[in-house]
């Protein structure tokens, strides 16, 4: 989805900055113009493709002025809400845990004499109303921060790597249901997608089986198995000790490298990121699927088609 932002802008100037702008505005304004003049011809020409049936790959491309700058990767979690590749760790708010001794005091009181078919009365209606208000307002608060959160990571960094999870499979879970749907990952990476574009930036999304905490940061070593119990990550074969959150943003960030590649020649291919785990190796490219033929006497008995006829007859 592509999202448009427009922006208008007060100015306020004093004697000496006005004289400044009426010597530059024309040129400015000239070079306004040109530049919307390309942006619109752009638009313009994609308008015109579609009414010929093309479909979105097939039009004018729109031309990317994404920026130059920082990666930053960052590993979401409910312990933490995020934790960046550059060390700095955005606490978990937990704003539906911090109302909940609340929420269930006004639930109380909304629960009994309800009863099917009976008009509710005024003090129910009031009781409902203030519930309805309670939980508005948790909703709100964990909005507004996750709005600073993806602001303030769009307008520092350029290129945003985040994890592709299965928000949907870990509501799934009875046990963290409650912590995840209050944590809103899906908000999240919602939020960035859009704010990254709207500076100029953009967002990477890891692949859902990337095992990002499963490899050193340091030396590329994949471990086969880590229980999410363990909050520490050791490392096999370089013996590096860090926290297991920053590890993994540390593997996101340098994500976007493994991606783009060195741009050396035979340069070798970095290790630590097989889709499904650390005993998986990615085949060498040119290489062809054959299928491998039968061995005698690998082939099990077969019936007579007579047989198999008679047998569908009946």
């Amino acid at each position: 989805m592509i999202v448009y932002q427009a922006y208008r802008f007060a100015l306020d100037p004093n004697a000496t900055q006005m004289a400044a702008l009426a010597s530059h505005a024309g040129a400015s304004r000239k070079a306004f113009n040109w530049a919307l003049g390309l942006v619109k011809a752009q638009l313009d020409q994609r308008a015109a493709e579609k009414t010929y049936g093309l479909t979105d790959d097939l039009l004018t491309p729109i031309t990317d002025h994404a920026r130059h700058g920082p990666v930053v990767g960052v590993d979401v979690g409910i312990k933490h809400l995020a934790v960046l590749s550059t060390g700095d760790v955005i606490d978990n708010p937990r704003h539906l845990a911090g109302g909940a001794k609340h929420l269930r005091r006004l639930s109380r009181r909304v629960s009994p004499d309800r009863r099917t078919g009976r008009e509710a009365s005024k003090r129910w209606q009031k009781a409902n109303a203030d519930r309805s208000r309670a939980y508005a307002r948790v909703a709100n608060l964990r909005r507004d921060g996750l709005h600073k959160l993806t602001t303030a990571l769009a307008a520092d960094y350029a290129t945003i790597v985040v994890e592709g999870l299965n928000v949907a499979g870990m509501v799934r879970n009875r046990r963290l249901a409650k912590a995840v749907s209050d944590c809103g990952f899906a908000t999240i990476r919602a939020m960035l997608g859009y704010k990254t574009t709207w500076n100029g930036g953009r967002l990477v999304t890891a692949g859902r089986w990337c095992p990002s905490s499963k490899t050193c940061s340091d030396c590329g070593e994949v471990k086969t198995k880590l229980p999410l119990r363990v909050r520490t990550f050791v490392c096999d074969a370089c013996a590096m000790v860090l926290d297991r959150d920053l590890n993994a943003a540390r593997n996101l960030a340098r994500l976007v490298e493994r991606e783009a590649g060195t741009g050396v020649a035979r340069d070798p291919e970095p290790r630590g990121f097989n889709g499904r785990g650390a005993d998986r190796r990615t085949p060498l490219a040119g290489q062809v699927a054959v299928k491998r033929p039968p061995r005698p006497g690998t082939v099990g008995r077969q019936r007579p088609t007579a047989d198999r006829e008679l047998t569908f007859a009946h």
